[in-house]
């Protein structure tokens, strides 16, 4: 079955940090971007950042620019995405996807798959 299984979501204090992490099951990500998304209830999903499959980050997100970072192991078959300086408006459901092909496109762009997400809560 080809699959994206998202792990590593929590509840984190304002300026903490959170890995999560995107492992692929059934295909190789070694040809694929990944792409990082988030949905905060009531809002449209966001585009957060890319990595390539040569480890080149686009980010997709202002707000995120300087606090998170993605990263990928192939040994693995996962992708991370690193989050510090966690802010209260962090808050979202966080999702991984996976487009075939080796470089990043803008975040409106058509993922092949999809992780099933992971909530994320930034909370004093």
């Amino acid at each position: 079955q080809l699959q994206l299984v998202e792990s590593g979501g929590g509840l984190v204090q304002p300026g903490g940090s959170l890995r999560l992490s995107c492992a692929a099951s059934g295909f190789f990500l070694d040809h694929y971007a990944i792409g990082w998304f988030r949905q905060a209830p009531g809002k449209e999903r966001e585009g957060v950042l890319c990595i390539s499959s040569s480890g080149g980050i686009t980010n997709y997100a202002d707000s995120v620019k300087g606090r998170f970072t993605a990263s990928r192991d192939r040994a693995e078959n996962t992708a991370y995405l690193q989050m510090n300086s966690l802010k209260p408006e962090d808050t979202a459901v966080y999702y991984c996807a996976a487009r075939w092909g080796f470089i990043c496109q803008g975040p409106g762009v058509a993922y092949d798959y999809w992780g099933q997400g992971t909530q994320v809560t930034v909370s004093s």
